[in-house]
């Protein structure tokens, strides 16, 4: 094994854990703040505005996340700016997260039956003030159960930003795989480490669904 110990590789992908981590958290939260406003246009009742959110989504949702990566991190040095693999890796990650969001979210306020929305027409609220206030809060019974369960799939995706350089946990495993010779075993670790992330968060989607009824 080299110079490294068990507890060395132990240490060194628990730090390649907090850095997968804090990227699934960046994305997540920048790609729901993103997602919101492509839904927002999605469901506009302007036509370029729906134009606008489905070609964003078809986008990134019809290539894949691999070859965003490269085009954010190889296009944006082509003008001649430096960019970390960190910053690339969240750029990516983010830009791909908001579009899944968006669609899924899209797809719960569908659900909410169209009377929901002349009856807030009614009582004379604005389009925006019918889905802040009306339609919003129906909504996200629904959406937090497969809102939950697309956060999985966020942290997996972030596996593949170690093609880029970005040292997260994928990228620390190999690495000690390499200098360690005992590639069974770091990647057994590194594979333990994303079940450990992403278990809980396959449980708490399902327990969300039970417990709002959202299936119902």
């Amino acid at each position: 094994m080299s110079d490294f110990t068990f507890w060395d590789i132990l240490r060194n992908l628990l730090s390649g854990l907090q850095w997968t981590l804090l990227l699934s958290l960046v994305a997540f939260v920048g790609g729901g703040l993103i997602g919101l406003l492509i839904m927002t246009l999605r469901i506009s009742d302007k036509g370029w505005a729906r134009s606008c959110a489905r070609t964003y989504i078809e986008l990134f949702q019809g290539t894949p996340l691999l070859m965003q990566l490269f085009l954010v991190f190889f296009g944006i040095a082509l003008l001649g700016v430096d960019i970390s693999p960190w910053l690339a890796a969240a750029i990516a990650l983010t830009l791909f997260t908001s579009a899944y969001l968006a669609e899924i979210w899209r797809g719960c306020v569908e659900s909410i039956p169209h009377g929901q929305w002349e009856a807030s027409a009614s009582l004379a609220l604005s389009p925006y003030e019918q889905l802040r206030h009306v339609i919003l809060p129906q909504a996200l019974r629904i959406a937090v159960a497969p809102t939950v369960g697309f956060s999985v799939q966020v942290v997996k995706g972030t596996a593949v930003t170690s093609i880029i350089g970005f040292t997260e946990l994928t990228k620390t495993g190999s690495m000690l795989a390499n200098a360690t010779f005992e590639p069974f075993m770091v990647y057994g670790l590194v594979a333990l480490g994303y079940f450990l992330l992403c278990y809980p968060l396959s449980l708490s989607a399902r327990y969300l669904e039970r417990r709002l009824h959202a299936s119902a």
